[in-house]
């Protein structure tokens, strides 16, 4: 854990939480663009592209952790943190404090620190505050959700286009052919996407193939080329041309920096 901003785009192989107590500026992650005011907590997974504008003038701490350390798959039943706070492409990786909750995670890095300084540091405790400091994230998160005050008012036709992209993004990857099952006009979809998920549909679009890629990558040991064939790419090397594209790195050097996870060859999705 330390103190540091994003004035220039930087990648890391760990996951990695910023909270900022107070101030405002835009959390940029790979294609998506989030305006807070603290007191907040971002999060970004393994090698997405970060920045912030206006870094100069927050103050922000950062909890990197790796999932060798702390798997977020393996704990998704302990703390449903996997597809809400990380790895989610719809919802923005953005949790609103209040001051009081505010000061609570500032506790919580406090503990982490004063456990880390230590000179036989113990992975158990420090496992235990992190499980802690996710679980209560996934907790407000959640609640904001629910009360609809995470997001603007909820678009049934975008919650649709989520569904079918889910559904279909192996196979239709031209807004025009959402637009079309949507019986709705491709301008009309991406004006409503970019208000609803504040990305654009192709951007939705690349971003779920890659978060399929990343997963198989992660979580699994097959080989480059048999991902590719399982994402029905024609050839391992377009979809290595593609990944780079959207990552900055190849499918490779993902797995060599994040490595393989130990949920690999625990159980198969």
């Amino acid at each position: 854990m330390h103190e540091d901003v994003l004035c220039i785009p930087a990648q890391y192989a760990e996951y990695a939480i910023f909270f900022i107590p107070e101030g405002s500026g835009t959390f940029h992650a790979d294609f998506g663009t989030f305006a807070f005011t603290g007191p907040v907590l971002l999060f970004a997974t393994p090698l997405q592209v970060l920045y912030m504008e206006d870094c100069q003038t927050l103050k922000c701490t950062m909890l990197q952790f790796h999932g060798d350390f702390y798997c977020i798959e393996y704990h998704r039943k302990e703390v449903a943190c996997n597809g809400l706070l990380f790895n989610n492409i719809y919802i923005d990786p953005v949790v609103h404090l209040t001051d009081k909750e505010a000061s609570r995670f500032a506790a919580i890095l406090n503990d982490i620190a004063e456990e880390a300084d230590q000179d036989v540091p113990s992975e158990i405790v420090l496992r235990s505050y992190l499980q802690l400091f996710l679980a209560k994230s996934s907790s407000i998160k959640l609640k904001a959700i629910d009360e609809h005050t995470d997001r603007p008012q909820k678009d049934e036709q975008m919650e649709r286009f989520r569904q079918l992209l889910d559904e279909l993004y192996l196979t239709l990857h031209k807004p025009s052919d959402y637009a079309g099952l949507l019986a709705m006009s491709a301008d009309n979809l991406t004006r409503r996407c970019n208000k609803y998920f504040k990305k654009n549909p192709t951007q939705l679009i690349q971003e779920r193939i890659i978060l399929e890629a990343k997963k198989q990558l992660h979580l699994t040991r097959q080989s480059i080329k048999e991902i590719a064939y399982n994402l029905q790419f024609q050839d391992e090397f377009y979809f290595s041309r593609f990944f780079k594209k959207i990552t900055k790195v190849s499918p490779q050097a993902f797995r060599d920096k994040t490595g393989i996870s130990i949920v690999a060859d625990l159980y198969k999705e």
